[in-house]
């Protein structure tokens, strides 16, 4: 079943790249760093699948890390752009498809009473992380091994995903003064964040976490470790901030805070909030937004915050989300895909842990299950790197590395997801377990 399988412009393309950007890419993620070999360059998407400078077609399975839950080139958030852009890309001034942005996002998310709109995830989380700090007068963060918030300084410690397949848990150039208010604690482990709190809880600003990580692999809170976050923050006069950059509109309209009925003083979003284009926000309570400048004290500013084609991708993506719910049938495709890798896997002695939430999931070459970032740690770089090759050369597109979730769209079948699983099939009768 194995595709007719070419790279050969995809490697000139690459050689190229590495002469006028660091390592050939803009960003670690595209990079095949943690699986070996040269990345695909693309020439487009559509629907489900995309399409590479070699002409190879691929079922993809990253949908650009997560923001294309309705598919590549939706046809109505395509539309959407082109009619903004022939009123301006940029304005430099407000308009109403900010207001109308905003309102849809708080709509859907009852936590995030007022809100910001930023340019990406990492500029949201440096923006909460400073406002808790301003708000409460305290230094202290603390946060989560494997949990990655951005490569902001004071969060680029003890991080997950790119970070962990480069082997660069600590990146040079973050200083030790920087990181010394930040406290890296186990994911999953309310005890230690209970011990943490009890020794110096009022000079604990806020606690950032993934309330369903996806930068170790997407790993699931343990029952009752929101609710305990929730309860100590509350007891301690901390802010509790839930980083739904990759978790907000994917599992939930409402985010990972809907399923879990767990309420943060701010959250951070980004990736479908924009359609596809750069856009991020972060909000909570309106006592904690009026805070930021110019209402408040607490500065952030972006030239390009509230762009007009993001807002204009980003009002189409969330009025189909909540007009037209794709929810039910991701968490179907979700399943499918689940049941199928689980059975093929288990047929060929593959030892493995597959952890769900709806239409985000991580396959484990690892045979526990994984609670935190230690347990992801233990999985199987190199097995997984030939999983990926195998499935590229199958036409399958999955994240280049063992520590991301992959991401189910609207515009996925169950025929696409039946041909992944054949495939995975393949692959795996090709592995020994390690």
């Amino acid at each position: 079943m194995t595709n007719t399988f070419v790279q050969s412009n995809s490697i000139a393309a690459f050689q190229k790249a590495q002469n006028y950007m660091p390592g050939g890419v803009n960003s670690p993620a595209r990079a095949f760093g943690a699986v070996g070999g040269q990345p695909l360059f693309m020439a487009r998407a559509e629907g489900a699948y995309l399409f590479d400078i070699d002409g190879n077609r691929l079922i993809d399975y990253i949908g650009s890390w997560g923001p294309m839950i309705l598919g590549h080139a939706h046809p109505q958030v395509v539309s959407a752009i082109q009619q903004a852009a022939t009123r301006s890309s940029s304005f430099g001034a407000p308009t109403e498809k900010e207001s109308e942005l905003a309102e849809l996002i708080t709509q859907c998310v009852p936590s995030i009473e007022k809100l910001r709109l930023v340019n990406s995830g990492t500029e949201a989380t440096m923006s909460a992380i400073r406002l808790a700090r301003g708000a409460t007068g305290r230094a202290r963060i603390i946060k989560f091994a494997g949990n990655y918030h951005g490569h902001v300084d004071s969060l680029l410690v003890a991080a997950g995903s790119s970070a962990a397949n480069l082997g660069v848990p600590d990146s040079p150039g973050v200083t030790a003064g920087t990181s010394q208010d930040t406290v890296i604690l186990q994911y999953n482990n309310l005890a230690s964040v209970e011990r943490t709190f009890a020794e110096f809880g009022h000079e604990i600003a806020c606690v950032i976490l993934e309330p369903i990580a996806g930068n170790m692999g997407t790993v699931l809170p343990q029952p009752g470790f929101l609710q305990g976050l929730r309860k100590l923050c509350t007891d301690y006069g901390s802010i509790l901030i839930f980083d739904e950059v990759m978790s907000g509109f994917r599992v939930a309209l409402g985010g990972a805070q809907e399923i879990y009925n767990v309420r943060p003083d701010l959250t951070t979003l980004g990736k479908i909030v924009g359609g596809g284009l750069p856009v991020g926000c972060y909000g909570g309570r309106a006592d904690l937004m009026d805070q930021v400048l110019p209402a408040g004290r607490v500065f952030q500013a972006g030239t390009l915050s509230g762009n007009p084609l993001a807002t204009a991708a980003g009002i189409a993506t969330l009025q189909l989300l909540r007009d037209t719910p794709p929810y039910a049938y991701l968490d179907q495709l979700g399943k499918q895909l689940l049941e199928g890798l689980s059975s093929a896997a288990s047929r060929h002695g593959v030892e493995f842990h597959i952890a769900r939430s709806g239409s985000m999931l991580t396959f484990f070459f690892n045979d526990r299950p994984i609670i935190n970032w230690e347990d992801a740690d233990r999985s199987s770089r190199s097995s997984f790197a030939k999983y990926f090759w195998g499935l590229i050369h199958r036409g399958i597109y999955m994240p280049c590395s063992q520590f991301e979730a992959l991401f189910i769209s609207a515009a996925h079948t169950p025929a696409d997801i039946d041909a992944t699983i054949d495939s995975a099939e393949e692959v795996f009768a090709t592995l020994k377990s390690e």
